[in-house]
């Protein structure tokens, strides 16, 4: 396999970069991400603020690019303008939607097809707000990598917009769509249809090929900073590949162990020594994918505040079941019902415990960690099944059901407390 390069000199020019769009910066250090910052995490006094310095892609020898601060266009991608998207998207209409973040909108269309006119693609329109200097960095950072960057199992960038309106500047991100949605969507406990147990260890070794990639396998390491499992897309084969790379930043170089830096990611997937020391390595993104493991494993959030007292967290909840390889199974996510090779999950809770080693030196790097997910998926003794199990249609009417009788409970004895206190 192929794989692109980045040159040596690009964090030079990244400072560069930062100082061309100084003038975009306005109140840009009271940007947060809210994501962190509104987590029990951000009362350590760590804030989810801006990237310190962009990352920069090298220049391609042929076009010239309209993008804010590169000389030239990365490798490979094509310039869009706004009009042409805007027809694309339907006028960015809300027909058009398929998901809203911080930053702006992601809206689904079709374009020409560069090496076939004839031919038309499918396309997901990521839309960045004007007015955020956040939002821009973190477009900047996405072209930088996704522009450079080639693997199978990270999101294919397909081109840009920048450019200028009577609505001020515009920075679009062209991706190709992702029919099959988030790996998140099939974890979550309302979702009808759940991901099979193949489907669950295929995602977690195209996710461990994707870090590796980016962590090994590139001339300048990349640290993704938020791998967790609503980053990580299904196409239309269930292949996983990471996307959102808006808080991606180079590892570090020159000797040094580690980039200082703000604590940044999501509440229940950041390391806590990043979040204690601010030195970011690439063994973070190796706790976070320890807690995508257990996610796929259990099919619970690492946080669930509507879980009852003492599963709200997970990782707290599973620790008294991981001392026994038989108890293990009592954390297997209990929609799959014995549909699932317990060999397989043994191999995987290992895996997942070696990842959240409280030491980062001690957690393996992702190469390791990619051929022991392999082995858990070669020792898969089961007939085959689809990438989706349907949950039984009486299990799914039961949960209503029983939270019916709650709420109904609840306002039998509010009514009763009312006549008590004589309100």
């Amino acid at each position: 396999m192929k794989f692109c390069n980045l040159s040596s000199s690009t964090k030079e020019r990244a400072k560069i970069v930062m100082k061309k769009i100084t003038s975009f910066r306005s109140n840009s250090n009271k940007s947060t991400d809210s994501t962190f910052q509104n987590s029990e995490l951000g009362n350590s006094g760590f804030t989810s603020q801006n990237i310190s310095d962009t990352i920069y892609s090298p220049s391609s020898k042929t076009e010239k690019s309209p993008l804010p601060g590169f000389s030239k266009s990365p490798k490979n991608l094509r310039i869009f303008t706004y009009p042409e998207l805007k027809s694309a998207m339907k006028n960015f209409s809300r027909s058009t939607m398929i998901g809203e973040g911080g930053f702006g909108g992601v809206y689904r269309g079709t374009i020409q097809s560069s090496d076939d006119p004839e031919t038309k693609i499918e396309i997901a329109v990521k839309q960045l707000n004007s007015n955020s200097f956040q939002g821009h960095k973190e477009w900047l950072a996405e072209v930088s990598i996704l522009g450079v960057a080639e693997h199978p199992n990270l999101v294919k960038l397909i081109g840009y917009c920048a450019g200028d309106n009577e609505r001020g500047q515009q920075r679009l991100l062209v991706y190709e769509y992702m029919p099959n949605k988030t790996v998140e969507r099939y974890l979550l406990s309302k979702s009808q249809a759940i991901l099979s147990w193949p489907a669950r260890l295929k995602i977690a070794l195209d996710s461990a090929r994707g870090l590796t990639y980016l962590h090994e396998e590139m001339e300048d390491q990349i640290i993704f900073r938020d791998f967790k499992t609503s980053n990580i897309l299904l196409d239309g084969d269930w292949n996983a590949k990471l996307s959102d790379f808006g808080f991606a930043r180079y590892g570090p170089s020159d000797g040094k162990s580690h980039v200082s830096t703000m604590a940044r990611g999501s509440h229940g997937y950041i390391s806590p020594d990043y979040v204690q020391s601010g030195r970011l390595t690439v063994k973070s993104d190796v706790w976070s994918y320890g807690v995508v493991l257990f996610e796929l494993i259990t099919g619970r959030a690492p946080i669930d505040m509507n879980r009852p007292k003492g599963e709200t967290r997970m990782l707290e909840w599973i620790k008294p079941y991981l001392s026994n390889q038989e108890d293990i199974r009592h954390i297997v996510d209990k929609r799959l019902k014995e549909q699932y090779c317990l060999k397989s999950v043994q191999k995987l809770t290992m895996i997942a415990i070696k990842c959240l080693s409280r030491r980062p030196k001690s957690r393996p790097k992702m190469s390791k960690v990619l051929e022991m997910v392999q082995e858990a998926f070669d020792v898969i003794e089961m007939t085959p099944q689809p990438p989706l199990l349907i949950m039984d249609t009486k299990i799914v009417s039961q949960k209503s059901e029983e939270k019916e009788e709650k709420k109904i409970s609840l306002k039998i004895k509010m009514k009763f407390l009312y006549l008590i206190l004589g309100c």
